[in-house]
C-alpha cells in the first residue's frame, strides 16, 4: 500500500520531469529561432549584394531583404521572450528539484521508522 509520502514524492517526481521536458523543447526552440535568423541573415546580406544596396533607407533597397530583415527581428524578439521563459521554468525546477529532495529524504525517513517498529507487541500482563 502506497503511503500518501510515496504518492508526494512521485507527484513531485512527475512535475521535475515535466519541467525538465519543458526547459528542453524552450532549448530547441531557441536554437531553431537562432538557425533560422542566421539564414535570413545570409539572405539579407547576399540581396544586398546583389543589389549593390546596404541603406535600408535607399528607395531602390531590395523588398526581399526588407522582408527578410524584419522577419529577422522578429524572430529575435520571440527568441529573448523564449530565453526568459526558460530562465524562469529553470528557476522553478530548482524549486521543484529541491521539493522533490525533501519528499525523498522525508519518505526515506519515514520508511526506516516503519522498518524499526517491532512487528510483533508483548501483551502486559
Amino acid at each position: 500500500m502506497k503511503t500518501s509520502r510515496e504518492n508526494l514524492v512521485r507527484l513531485k517526481l512527475f512535475n521535475v520531469n515535466h519541467k525538465r521536458r519543458r526547459v528542453a523543447q524552450l532549448d530547441g526552440m531557441i536554437a531553431e529561432f537562432e538557425r533560422m535568423a542566421t539564414e535570413l541573415d545570409a539572405q539579407i546580406i547576399s540581396e544586398e549584394t546583389k543589389a549593390g544596396i546596404t541603406d535600408q533607407s535607399h528607395f531602390a533597397y531590395p523588398t526581399f531583404a526588407k522582408a527578410a530583415r524584419l522577419r529577422r527581428d522578429n524572430l529575435r524578439t520571440s527568441q529573448m521572450e523564449l530565453m526568459q521563459e526558460r530562465d524562469q521554468a529553470v528557476a522553478e525546477l530548482a524549486i521543484m528539484e529541491d521539493e522533490l529532495k525533501k519528499a525523498e529524504a522525508l519518505e526515506m525517513r519515514d520508511g526506516r521508522t516503519r522498518g524499526n517498529e517491532p512487528t510483533t507487541r508483548v501483551a502486559a500482563g
